[in-house]
């Protein structure tokens, strides 16, 4: 498939050091997506002056997609941008996952119909991560120094090592491809899960497992640099590994509560985000505060 049918759909919440780091390795790729959209937990102003700065040196349209900051909701925001993406094809990163010069062209030769690619990621030591640049970083110095660990994940190969499976390990959402269309027969993600880790990447590749559509597990290509970072809170792991197991058990595709709810109010303006002079908009009257379409500052 071609590169200029991707979305680059990359979340982000008050981290503007890495996502400029990932949008500086995103500028730098060997083919561009067709559009870039930054999926938006409730930052701050700083991250949106970066945004509204890299709209102006980047040719690919860049869109910022912004929720108000209710606790960790990157499901809610996920789906707001694989809705209103144009792309047929959705490629997610996280906002402090550097992507190699040819991650964007790796995934667009992935492609597969009736497969979905789950991508590895290596690791930039927490101490380090702050020194890392996209731009000028000697890699591989820095993985003889074990500044980088993970090097079967780190080392872009001639060709990419490949298995075809419908394994729960190593499902993780900063580094996955998808076709628009099965993510819309899925749903999208399940809204339910809140709170980081594990829940929500593992629950949306099993309901494609269910749908029919086994991943392409690769290494060798599709490479990301991943900045370490404290954890953070993990109370809400049981529920959550609690809720993929039944996902697992029961073989559901669909989830209940996904995109669905934002496909007719993908064209929609915000209603509770501020704009980027800080004058308030025009209010509307969600029922919930997450019914409120996605803020998009810029198309």
């Amino acid at each position: 498939m071609r590169a200029a049918q991707i979305t680059l759909i990359i979340s982000t919440f008050e981290r503007p050091g890495p996502l400029h780091q990932v949008l500086l390795g995103v500028q730098r790729q060997s083919e561009m997506p067709l559009e870039i959209i930054i999926a938006d937990d409730g930052s701050g102003p700083a991250t949106r002056e970066l945004i509204g700065q890299w709209q102006k040196r980047l040719a690919t349209p860049l869109r910022h997609l912004w929720q108000p900051n209710l606790g960790f909701r990157k499901t809610l925001i996920l789906n707001q941008s694989v809705a209103v993406a144009k792309g047929d094809y959705i490629v997610l990163l996280d906002g402090d996952c550097v992507p190699q010069a040819k991650f964007i062209a790796d995934h667009a030769a992935l492609a597969e119909k009736n497969f979905w690619v789950q991508g590895r990621r290596c690791f930039v030591g927490e101490k380090f991560a702050p020194a890392f640049s996209a731009a000028a970083t000697p890699v591989c110095r820095w993985m003889l120094a074990r500044r980088i660990t993970g090097l079967a994940k780190a080392v872009r190969l001639p060709f990419p090592v490949v298995r075809r499976n419908t394994g729960q390990r190593g499902i993780i959402g900063c580094n996955m491809g998808f076709w628009r269309e099965d993510l819309l027969a899925i749903n999208g993600f399940d809204e339910e899960y809140t709170g980081w880790g594990i829940g929500e990447d593992s629950d949306l590749g099993t309901r494609l497992y269910h749908l029919g559509r086994p991943r392409k597990f690769v290494y060798g290509h599709a490479i990301v640099y991943h900045l370490n970072h404290p954890r953070l809170g993990r109370s809400h792991l049981p529920a959550s590994r609690q809720r993929l197991a039944e996902t697992i058990r029961s073989g559901k595709i669909r989830c209940q509560r996904g995109i669905e709810q934002y496909l007719s109010n993908a064209a929609r303006p915000a209603c509770n985000a501020p704009a980027l002079d800080g004058r308030a908009r025009a209010p509307c009257a969600p029922r919930r505060a997450e019914d409120c379409p996605p803020y998009l500052p810029s198309a």
